[in-house]
């Protein structure tokens, strides 16, 4: 570790735990948050505090920034001298604010990098909890930096393209709603039963889990620019089915408004003629 220096500038959940990761690591941590109490607890477990943003960046051989907004990101570093520093930007975005950050932070002299957080405050510093953290922009900030950022989590860069991270966490964050909206369907279904919800809960668990590697037979199909291959279960088949999911949900007296857009899209796809397909054909009537 030597005398690297690390500032944190941000200290919500996210950004307190980050900074306590490394300092628990033994780096030398200087934070700095809009509300001083924030800080004075870190400081508390040896971090050191400074009193302006501007002063934070200076005192760092690695700056990072954990805030609410890019518009934060720009509020706070606007009159930081940043020439000739290594910038790591982990505040939630889009891709698009991502690459005008980068853009932005190059033509004042930083090298940049983008970092989409896979994980909750919980999960960092902590071995084994599964947390990585998503990097995209200079390869070359990546490479000297890539132990001091991996305490806190794992890393896995993604790409020269700044809004690559960003772009990652959001496809995978967006997997994840649809999940939940099955999810959320499913025990609505079996709300007015006698069955037990942990119960159900097991057998939800099994079947999502045999069903995750859909995601690779449709990779499959997206690279070859054959929708039929490997299917089993043909579009027209699963639009037939379509209606004894939606009977049953009416039967139960349950909403069908987090899968009826779905279905939607496969009636469209069917309509088409593409009914030998899967459901991958989906994908290109979403796309503008």
């Amino acid at each position: 570790m030597g005398d690297t220096k690390i500032s944190v500038l941000g200290l919500g959940a996210m950004g307190s735990a980050l900074a306590r990761a490394w300092l628990v690591a033994g780096y030398e941590v200087t934070v700095w948050n809009r509300t001083v109490s924030r800080a004075e607890l870190l400081a508390a477990e040896g971090a050191k505090v400074a009193v302006t943003a501007r002063e934070a960046v200076a005192v760092g051989d690695l700056v990072v920034v954990c805030l609410l907004d890019d518009v934060s990101v720009g509020e706070v570093l606007d009159g930081a001298e940043l020439g000739g520093k290594d910038l790591v930007n982990v505040t939630t975005g889009v891709p698009g604010e991502a690459r005008e950050r980068a853009e932005w932070a190059v033509g004042r002299g930083a090298r940049y990098l983008d970092g989409g957080i896979m994980a909750v405050p919980p999960m960092i510093g902590v071995q084994g909890s599964g947390a990585y953290v998503f990097y995209s922009g200079s390869s070359e900030l990546f490479a000297a930096w890539g132990d001091v950022l991996a305490v806190p989590a794992a890393i896995r860069f993604v790409g020269e393209d700044p809004g690559l991270a960003a772009l990652y966490d959001v496809a995978l964050l967006s997997a994840m709603t649809g999940m939940f909206a099955g999810v959320s369907h499913a025990f609505a279904l079996m709300r007015r039963t006698q069955v037990a919800p942990e119960g159900f809960a097991a057998l939800l668990v099994e079947w999502l889990t045999g069903m995750a590697p859909y995601a690779n037979g449709v990779a499959a199909q997206l690279e070859t620019g054959d929708y039929t291959l490997g299917v089993t279960s043909n579009l027209a088949m699963m639009v037939e089915a379509n209606g004894t999911l939606l009977r049953t949900a009416e039967e139960q007296g349950v909403s069908p408004e987090l899968i009826s857009p779905f279905m939607a899209l496969m009636e469209r796809r069917l309509a088409d003629g593409h009914g030998d397909e899967g459901t991958t054909g989906v994908i290109d009537l979403l796309l503008r």
